[in-house]
């Protein structure tokens, strides 16, 4: 019997099919996942709500300035990841870098909306070592954790670089 294999038609009629106004889509039909982007406005009050701190070097929130600290294009999954790991944790949590100007380029990045910079504590250190597997080191050296939910937490030395492909289990 020959082994079935998607046309390209049935293919990328899938792929139509997922795809919506204001959503960008990742991927083929099998692996597609939407991704919510927010404002600026939206992530902080996210963020208010549980507690979660911002700061910056600039004391600003303008995207296209690398000392500001915006989230303007966040990717919901992250604002709801920063908020599950306040929740997990009960630590206090400060971010530092979210999808401003100055962060490393490619496709899970600050820019994209998929991380965060969050300002070391030792509670905040604690609880990923202690919570979270340890994967080696990234190719910059930074020491990686990674989550049960696959987020990925590098210890840059100053502050926690944190990669979310999802909420983390909201």
């Amino acid at each position: 019997m020959k082994a079935h294999r998607p046309t390209l038609r049935a293919t990328l009629t899938a792929l139509v099919l997922v795809v919506a106004p204001g959503v960008a889509v990742l991927g083929t039909a099998g692996d597609a996942f939407a991704v919510t982007k927010i404002s600026h406005a939206t992530a902080t009050g996210m963020f208010r709500d549980v507690g979660i701190t911002w700061s910056s070097s600039g004391n600003c929130s303008d995207r296209y300035n690398s000392t500001c600290t915006s989230f303007e294009q966040l990717n919901l999954a992250t604002a709801q990841g920063a908020q599950t790991l306040k929740r997990a944790s009960g630590c206090a949590l400060n971010i530092t870098g979210g999808t401003e100007t100055g962060h490393a380029s490619g496709t899970y990045s600050h820019w994209n909306g998929y991380k965060l910079d969050y300002g070391k504590n030792t509670c905040v250190t604690s609880y990923i070592k202690n919570n979270f597997g340890y994967i080696g080191l990234r190719g910059d050296g930074a020491p990686q954790y990674k989550s049960g939910s696959g987020n990925i937490y590098a210890d840059e030395g100053t502050h926690w670089d944190v990669l979310y492909y999802n909420c983390g289990g909201c």
